[in-house]
């Protein structure tokens, strides 16, 4: 009786065996995708931040302080991508998207033809140029995990580039897909010697 209990034991021990075997590359496998899952950092402006952007009354200021704000966002998620804190990293760049994307609201309902807003464009413009370098230094030193979403942000930023871009040169640019304008279509070509065609002799 002891002989078939102890064997009874022995084969639960090999079928816990067995399953530790066979299942340990599945768990591993799920915690590669769960390590892949890192939340999207959140777009979110501050209270302060809105209200000292809210607070200037010219255009030109409140593009410029959102812009700034946005630099230094990005500045301290290069700190922390530094420092290995990918977490902190993501947190400051949602802040970052945040105000970018609220510049381009801000602007978007202004009227393109007006210098005045072109240069506001341009500004917009410039700041992204830099900083694209920077978010693509960031995500390829950056664990996929989190690396995924740096990207986000950086094809978002370059997206709001091209736009600022064809909002500033809009008024002269002809835009794919778009027609040229009949009125400029180029004129009939007269003769170098300023002579008109001759006309067909009538029979």
């Amino acid at each position: 009786m002891r002989h078939a209990e102890m064997q009874h034991v022995f084969e639960r021990m090999g079928i816990v065996l067995v399953c530790l075997i066979f299942c340990t590359p599945i768990f591993r496998a799920q915690d590669s995708r769960q390590q892949l899952a890192a939340p999207p950092p959140m777009k979110a402006i501050a209270r302060e931040e809105r209200s000292q952007i809210d607070e200037e009354k010219d255009a030109k200021a409140r593009v410029r302080t959102a812009i700034v704000l946005a630099e230094e966002h990005l500045t301290k998620a290069e700190t922390h991508t530094s420092q290995h804190d990918y977490e902190a990293a993501s947190e400051e760049l949602g802040k970052y998207w945040a105000l970018i994307e609220d510049d381009l609201s801000f602007l978007a309902p202004m009227s393109h033809e007006s210098n005045k807003t072109r240069d506001l464009y341009k500004r917009l413009e410039l700041a992204l140029r830099a900083q694209g370098p920077r978010l693509t230094s960031m995500r390829r030193t950056t664990p996929l995990e989190y690396a995924v979403w740096i990207k986000e942000v950086e094809d978002f930023a370059r997206k709001s580039r091209t736009d600022a871009l064809n909002s500033f040169y809009g008024h002269t640019v002809v835009r794919e897909g778009q027609q040229k304008p009949v009125n400029e279509r180029p004129a009939d070509k007269q003769p170098k010697d300023g002579s008109s065609v001759p006309k067909t002799k009538r029979q």
